[in-house]
């Protein structure tokens, strides 16, 4: 049994502030000296690089569509152990999912496998005693959902606050918190940017997570919200394990050796795209390869001019965001030192802008050219899970293997597939491409879905130790 004080925070719909709600809880309580771990409910890597900058530790996702309702839990535990407080963030309304099976994916149902009490975040600015008819509706729509309370967005005056919590009151639902129109503010930066910002560790972040976190203190009630999460029930199910998933897969340091060590010989170096606040990739990734024997080490690829000394693989995780192109495009060294990695054979994995970033060019910026196609941002977004099939086998699947997969993208590239496609999926022409050691596409995996990627990953960097130039 693992104790995990928890809770869970949503909203009716998006924009209720239920992101600057728990990016504040949870810098209010570290503050406070609370241990506090974030969760994002879905493939979001924004929302979820804020959770972490306010908590001091990774923000992590929970997402049943990636990596499977059965690791929810146990990936939960993980990510919160220690914690004091873990604060989950919903996406979209509570009982919302993409996919149209909210009983599976949407952030009811990730409360319900958790067993956590929800606190439902209400925008109020046109509504009085009406609220309780909501929230009453959405405590009695699944009667396995534990709805522990509210707090009031928005709010317009003490009277209108006064007469909120009369209503709710009378339905039995407590109130942690009513925050006026100027007391939760819009600070954080634009999501243009990304998680650069948190990467970065810029000022302007860290000011915005202060803040939230002043205004939460000054507004709700964090002894009882910690009380409230203190009351959920210990779990029951063992934390995740990269280590107990790398030993599965046949990889990993034996018993008794140092970290690191594995059996076959010293760690190879994978480079890991990121920065001093953080990866672009899920931050399982980085804990598997270790896991699988790697040594991994940080690049950034819109600041540092060279690969890490000795780096034998290359991973570029679905976070970095398109707007960073022009950046990307002016480090000419490290965009030639990443295509002398990609063209001697070793191992580069490339998601999302990664894809662009291998690419000839991007809206006319030159890019690292391992890969004979050009890039161009359109309007819109292409958004949306895919069920993909790996057309060619690579370090990421066999050929044939399926996989779930996440697209945000406004750029598209002409070709979409190179002469060995890396995916194919219904209602789509093959995307992406598999080329020597390469394997790049606009598709984002979880790789705790698959933690046999980072093993292969790693048995091909070590194999690729004694790889010349290829001709």
């Amino acid at each position: 049994m693992t104790p995990v004080p928890r809770l869970v925070l949503s909203a009716p719909s998006s924009g209720h502030g239920t992101n600057a709600l728990a990016v504040g809880l949870l810098a209010a309580l570290a503050e406070r000296g609370v241990e506090v771990a974030g969760f994002k409910v879905g493939p979001d890597h924004v929302d979820a690089a804020y959770l972490g900058m306010a908590a001091g530790r990774p923000g992590r996702n929970l997402d049943p569509r990636l990596v499977g309702a059965d690791r929810l839990g146990p990936l939960f535990a993980h990510g919160a152990a220690g914690a004091g407080l873990a604060v989950v963030q919903g996406t979209m309304g509570l009982y919302d999912s993409v996919s149209g099976r909210p009983d599976e994916e949407s952030t009811a149902a990730v409360a319900t496998v958790l067993r956590s009490p929800v606190v439902l975040v209400v925008d109020v600015a046109a509504m009085g005693q009406s609220v309780a008819a909501l929230v009453h509706g959405f405590r009695s729509y699944d009667e396995q959902l534990w709805l522990g309370g509210v707090i009031l967005t928005q709010v317009a005056s003490p009277r209108h606050e006064t007469m909120l919590r009369e209503a709710l009151d009378d339905i039995d639902v407590p109130v942690y918190g009513a925050l006026r129109r100027h007391e939760l503010p819009s600070v954080l930066p634009a999501r243009r940017h990304g998680v650069l910002p948190v990467v970065r560790r810029d000022a302007e972040a860290s000011r915005a997570v202060r803040r939230l976190g002043e205004a939460v203190a000054a507004t709700v009630e964090l002894d009882r919200l910690l009380a409230l999460g203190r009351s959920a029930p210990p779990l029951s199910i063992p934390p995740w394990s990269p280590a107990t998933q790398a030993l599965a897969t046949g990889t990993g340091a034996p018993a008794g050796s140092a970290t690191g060590e594995a059996a076959t010989g010293p760690a190879p170096v994978v480079a890991l795209a990121g920065g001093p606040g953080g990866g672009y990739s899920y931050a399982e990734t980085a804990e598997l390869l270790r896991a699988a024997g790697a040594e991994v080490v940080t690049v950034d690829p819109l600041r540092d001019e060279a690969l890490p000394a000795g780096t034998r693989a290359l991973v570029v995780g679905a976070g970095l965001p398109e707007a960073c192109a022009r950046d990307l495009a002016a480090n000419r060294r490290l965009c030639i030192a990443v295509a002398e990695l990609a063209r001697t054979g070793r191992p580069v994995v490339a998601e999302g802008t990664g894809l662009l970033w291998l690419s000839r060019e991007l809206d006319g910026l030159p890019m690292c050219g391992v890969l004979d196609a050009t890039g161009v941002t359109r309007d819109g977004l292409v958004v949306g899970y895919r069920e993909a099939t790996a057309r060619t086998a690579s370090v990421v699947a066999e050929a044939g293997a399926t996989v779930r997969g996440y697209k945000q993208h406004a750029a598209v590239l002409t070709p979409r597939a190179g002469e060995h496609p890396a995916w194919s999926w219904g209602g789509g022409a093959p995307e992406g491409f598999v080329w020597r050691g390469v394997h790049a596409s606009q598709l984002g995996l979880h790789w705790a879905a698959d933690p046999a990627v980072a093993a292969r990953l790693v048995t091909a960097a070590r194999q690729a130790e004694g790889v010349g130039a290829l001709a």
